[in-house]
């Protein structure tokens, strides 16, 4: 018993790489405790253009609406996160907010939320935050009435940076998560 614990206590450090881990993301579920399915929040303003989210052409899925191959481009705009963390910030909420709107609006489209990290810290590690940046926008997306059928979720980590940059603000452009659209 004594040697398979140590074993696992060698195995869990030597994973981790000694660094810290992401921390837990804890996301509004939505309802209150106590509260009812009877009094649903009022749906987000439908919001079709902006600085975070594209007009697409009058029949309302163009080819402008769908990310290209590589999974970039597209309608919607990344949300950003600190150094460290998952947790969405005011202005990634109020991003996700439109996005909501717009996302509601194209029944017709999926989105693949993808986490990624700047490329400090091991690869299990910026998997795993990766992981939990894409979580934490697809949990409030959910919460905003998006459904889950149309989302899903991946984790690049570090693997596919936007910037290849080693200063701080190389490191905070590389800190997103990134929306696909697709059909």
């Amino acid at each position: 018993m004594k040697k398979s614990f140590a074993l696992l206590v060698i195995l869990m450090v030597a994973a981790c790489g000694g660094s810290k881990r992401p921390p837990v993301v804890a996301t509004n579920s939505g309802t209150a405790s106590g509260s009812s399915s009877r009094n649903p929040a009022p749906p987000p303003e439908i919001v079709s253009e902006g600085p975070d989210v594209q007009a697409v052409d009058a029949g309302g899925l163009g080819q402008e609406a769908l990310s290209d191959e590589s999974g970039e481009g597209g309608p919607l705009a990344d949300i950003h996160f600190e150094y460290d963390q998952s947790a969405l910030t005011d202005e990634a909420r109020a991003t996700l907010e439109k996005h909501a709107s717009w996302i509601q609006a194209h029944a017709g489209l999926r989105i693949s939320i993808e986490g990624h990290c700047d490329d400090r810290g091991t690869v299990e590690y910026n998997l795993a935050l990766g992981e939990q940046r894409a979580r934490a926008a697809y949990d409030y997306l959910a919460t905003l009435g998006v459904p889950k059928t149309r989302l899903n979720t991946v984790s690049y980590g570090k693997e596919r940076p936007v910037d290849n940059g080693t200063s701080e603000a190389a490191w905070a452009k590389n800190r997103r998560a990134h929306f696909a659209v697709s059909r």
